[in-house]
């Protein structure tokens, strides 16, 4: 009992010395402990907001450089016309200065008109008169008239020193800067990529983009110099309209072009264009409107976005970068994976030239400025294979359907066709002795649908078209005037689309090669040029003579190179990317231009069209790629 009774004890409930005491000093640790915590409340909350303003600071700041810049353009831009006003006024100065010289009796303009490198004003008459009535060298008009000519004159050479040292430091710079796929602005810096070729176009200093040489490439030829082609029928025609052998005519469709420089987007209907906070999109007002376009995702990049590519069910996206491959998930913009080889070598920049998603979807290629084809395992993010045979950059890449083969394009003038189980390679050479200037790299590939062809698009203007089971040279598209710098398949491969430094695209009807049977016997194109159905081929088909063919429609708008083509997966559209900074969608039917969109701020380097819907993906220049929804009204 006595145990139970100390349990029971009343007085073993007695509270133990000091409890009762210990409530406040509890209750001020729990007090410290709640002004501890509301500081801290506090000062997240004071940090929460300084980061917004210091977002909002970038924000700002970065708008106001892309004020400058777009300032900078139009300043840019004023100057052109300054300088063109500055241009004719010289031109009517020195053709009064002529009229004035004609003005003058042979002893007057021999012993008055001083040379570019005096200062001062002419020599005195010896005659206080003259035959003709010419005055004497003190009358009030003949001083002034002179002096003013004179004044001309120094005037001209300077104008003409101050020109070719212009000329001679554009020349150096764009000579530095256009050794690629494609130039981009001089305010932004532009890896390089192979030379186009001035095929025609005027040189610099009269309207036209200058020539430029590269590394590795042949300079291109002089503008006045003609093609040396052979006569091939109506593809290798170079002037429309079109003739086939038997002389008749082949229509050609070359619509209007595009829109006017001085457009002012201000003044046209609202109907007719759409405005988004720093991209805008012009419709044309001649044509019945189809077509509407919005922005979706602004991806920024650490340098040039040389390359896009979409997946084959157009979840992702793929980019190329200097030395980094990216993957972007299309629906919500994150960036998903970033793929780079850490054994390339580290010196120098090494940019992502082409990029290529395999039909399922695990792979991904890309090829490099190092000449190396690399084949990523997307999931272990790490280099499956490295292809090895080129001998300069890699700017095409294309996976076939069944994912078998990939086709690369190189600036050694080589297309090849690897085989990704056991790695071996077709290649296919264009030793054309007709390439212009020797300068045939491959800057584009396309397989057809049915897989049965690949394309080619080159800097020496032609289209070639090979087998891909026996790699002979089935034809040759000629009628480009500079580079062909992209080239691409309709979806149901009767059509091939090529896009030229000559700023046009061009559509070739192709469905009689895609309906013919296959090779029988044939030779790759060598030195003496043969080629299936082609002049001199000595090949043929199963169900015999082939038509050539034809370039059935030209699209004409661009003002500048045309350096990426698509075509939209139902075939609806044609789109092209050009240096002009704009992207603009065509009617695949009829080369009607309908949409202008303008979102970039430097050369449209690649665009891509999602094989499975409405979108489109761009990359530029300026850094950035952008992804873009479109679908018909």
């Amino acid at each position: 009992m006595s145990t139970g009774a100390s349990i029971y004890n009343p007085t073993g409930l007695a509270p133990v010395p000091g409890g009762p005491h210990a409530n406040p000093r509890l209750e001020e640790i729990i007090d410290t402990i709640r002004q501890e915590f509301d500081r801290f409340v506090s000062e997240t909350s004071l940090a929460r907001n300084q980061r917004d303003d210091y977002e909002a600071k970038v924000g700002s700041q970065v708008n106001e450089l892309n004020i400058i810049r777009q300032s900078l353009y139009e300043l840019e831009a004023q100057h052109g016309k300054v300088r063109q006003q500055y241009e004719e006024e010289l031109a009517r100065l020195r053709a009064e200065n002529h009229a004035l010289r004609q003005d003058l009796p042979p002893s007057a303009a021999h012993s008055n008109v001083v040379g570019p490198a005096s200062a001062g004003p002419p020599s005195a008459l010896t005659a206080s008169g003259g035959s003709g009535g010419v005055p004497a060298f003190n009358d009030a008009y003949f001083r002034d008239r002179d002096w003013d000519r004179d004044q001309r004159e120094h005037e001209r050479d300077r104008d003409i020193e101050m020109r070719d040292r212009d000329r001679e430091r554009t020349l150096d710079a764009r000579k530095r800067l256009k050794q690629d796929h494609i130039e981009a602005d001089h305010s932004i810096y532009s890896p390089k990529l192979p030379p186009p070729s001035s095929g025609g176009l005027p040189v610099s200093g009269h309207g036209g983009p200058p020539s430029t040489s590269g590394p590795g490439v042949p300079p291109p030829p002089s503008t006045s110099a003609h093609l040396p082609y052979p006569s091939a029928g109506p593809s290798s025609a170079m002037m429309d309209p079109h003739t086939n052998p038997s002389g008749a005519l082949i229509p050609i469709n070359t619509p209007a072009g595009g829109f006017p420089e001085d457009l002012d987007l201000n003044l046209m209907p609202s109907e007719f264009k759409k405005e988004g906070s720093d991209w805008f999109a012009m419709f044309n007002t001649k044509v019945k409107r189809s077509l509407e376009v919005n922005l979706v995702h602004t991806l920024m990049h650490e340098s040039v976005v040389c390359c896009v590519r979409f997946s084959s069910d157009g979840k992702y996206l793929a980019t190329g970068c200097n030395r980094t491959a990216q993957i972007y998930d299309t629906k919500t913009g994150q960036k998903t994976c970033v793929l780079a080889d850490e054994n390339a070598d580290k010196a120098g920049d090494l940019y992502i030239r082409s990029i290529c998603f395999s039909p399922d979807g695990k792979y991904l290629a890309t090829g490099a400025e190092d000449s190396q084809i690399r084949i990523w395992d997307i999931q272990k993010r790490r280099i499956r294979n490295i292809f090895d045979g080129h001998q300069q950059e890699i700017y095409s890449l294309e996976f076939s359907k069944d994912g078998r083969l990939i086709v690369s394009g190189s600036g050694d003038k080589t297309a090849r066709i690897w085989d990704m189980i056991d790695g071996t390679s077709k290649v296919l050479t264009i030793n054309d002795p007709y390439s212009l200037n020797n300068d045939a790299g491959v800057t584009s590939v396309a397989i057809s649908p049915n897989g049965q062809f690949v394309a080619v698009g080159s800097l020496d203007t032609v289209v070639r078209i090979w087998d891909v089971a026996t790699g002979v040279l089935v034809e040759r598209l000629r009628g480009h005037r500079d580079s062909v710098y992209s080239v691409a398949f309709t979806p149901d491969g009767n059509g091939l689309v090529s896009g030229s430094l000559d700023k046009t695209l061009k559509y070739w009807d192709v469905s009689a090669l895609m309906s013919s049977g296959p090779i029988i016997k044939g030779r790759k194109e060598g030195a003496s040029g043969s080629v299936v159905n082609g002049p001199g081929g000595v090949s043929s088909r199963k169900d015999g003579d082939l038509k050539q063919s034809q370039c059935t429609m030209n699209f004409t708008g661009h003002k500048d190179y045309v350096l990426s083509v698509a075509v939209s997966h139902d075939g609806q559209w044609v789109v092209s990317g050009s240096k002009d900074r704009g992207v603009q969608f065509w009617d695949s039917r009829t080369a009607i231009l309908q949409c202008m969109l303008r979102g970039h701020k430097n050369s449209v380097l690649s665009i891509d069209l999602s094989p499975s819907g409405s979108i489109l993906a761009t990359g530029s220049g300026d850094w950035q790629t952008r992804i873009w929804s479109y679908g018909n009204i």
